[in-house]
């Protein structure tokens, strides 16, 4: 009895098996246009679930390139004289400053902030 075959690109996971070896394998990158300040739809919130008690605020909805939202955390971080970090699409900051972030958003041209 025959076995099926799979032909369907997507249901080998997307790999393919080429002998050209100037073929280029590195994942395509799309580039992410940064919407203007004013465009932008970012949410402040306070949370503390998973870090043992200790709070942070997080910024997220930011759209644009990596490099743009590792800027805006450094200058958040910056104004609020304090430790953070940014990763998955999101800019986490050390202890509670939901006021004093959506502050300086604001300052910064971001006018919908939650």
């Amino acid at each position: 009895m025959a076995k099926n075959i799979s032909h369907s690109f997507e249901e080998l996971g997307g790999l393919v098996f080429s002998t050209d070896r100037t073929m280029d394998l590195s994942p395509a990158e799309e580039e992410v246009e940064t919407l203007t300040a004013d465009a932008q739809r970012l949410k402040v919130k306070r949370d503390a679930s998973g870090r043992r008690g200790k709070v942070v605020t997080i910024i997220e909805g930011f759209v644009g390139s990596d490099e743009d939202l590792e800027e805006l955390g450094r200058k958040v971080k910056k104004h609020c004289g304090v430790g953070g970090s940014v990763k998955d699409s999101q800019i986490i900051i050390q202890g509670e400053l939901t006021d004093k972030i959506r502050t300086f958003l604001i300052g910064q041209g971001y006018t919908r902030t939650k």
